[in-house]
């Protein structure tokens, strides 16, 4: 694989994933939507269909890594970090693209929800911004969920200690059952194994921190909550913004470290 299509594999199947994965979060969440309540079971099996639809599209260009925390794995298991850049670089530009496709596809129902006084408030709740930026910058505001994610009991240690646990089982799935012939990214099968994997940590272990278990899969699209022009929107919960991202990295690097000593 050349690094032209390690990025653009990456970029366009962690498009996917984000559209899939923050769109059924959008339909669940936003109140103009056919889905909305639909409930943690269809957020669940949307991101594993969310993740099976990518992995498809971009396995034959990049092997369909689209989580840096997938990537420090299997560079670990194989001492080899040189295409390490490429790979995080077009999986969060791939998540910024898909978190904006987001948007796009549910422009109307953000604005509705957004605008909706049982929402965001009474006749000031167009200070709602103002007042997030200056105030509750480090909170999340009432769609940054569907972007990104959040804890339900703030504690920062114990956040970070479930995203570890999540992303280790993530990875060792896929480093003993979900690699390809070569070891270097998802296979036929290991897609779909990866995907059901996704739905049982969703299930399971999803209900602590919203298992981001993907640095980039939480970073791009927290980012592009922060800069899109959604009224209301409050702020991105920066404050937060480090657990998914440092938590899924040292999973996956556990997950190396135990195929390493148990499997290879």
């Amino acid at each position: 694989m050349s690094s032209s299509d390690i990025f653009i594999g990456e970029t366009i199947g962690t498009a996917i994933l984000i559209l899939l994965g923050a769109g059924v979060c959008a339909a669940v969440t936003l109140k103009a939507s056919k889905a909305r309540n639909a409930g943690w079971l269809a957020i669940s099996f949307g991101w594993g269909f969310a993740v099976l639809t990518a992995v498809y599209i971009s396995g034959p260009l990049s092997g369909a890594h689209l989580n840096p925390a997938v990537t420090l794995a299997i560079a670990i298991k194989d001492n080899d970090f040189g295409d390490l850049p490429v790979y995080w670089g077009g999986q969060l530009l791939g998540a910024m693209i898909g978190a904006a496709l987001t948007w796009i596809a549910y422009y109307g129902q953000f604005h509705a929800h957004l605008t909706d006084r049982e929402i965001v408030g009474g006749p000031g709740a167009q200070d709602t911004r103002a007042k997030a930026v200056e105030a509750q910058e480090n909170q999340a505001g009432p769609v940054l969920g569907v972007f990104s994610t959040g804890p339900e009991v703030r504690n920062p240690l114990m956040n970070v200690a479930t995203e570890v646990i999540g992303t280790f089982v993530l990875c060792i799935a896929v480093l003993t059952q979900g690699l390809n012939a070569d070891g270097k990214g998802l296979g036929t099968l290991g897609a779909l194994i990866t995907a059901l994997v996704v739905v049982s940590i969703g299930l399971s272990l999803g209900g602590p921190t919203g298992y981001a278990i993907n640095p980039a899969r939480d970073l791009g699209p927290r980012i592009v909550h922060a800069l899109l022009p959604l009224p209301n929107k409050g702020g991105s919960d920066w404050g937060y913004a480090w657990v998914p991202v440092v938590g899924p990295l040292i999973g996956g690097a556990i997950a190396a470290g135990v195929y390493n000593v148990a499997f290879a």
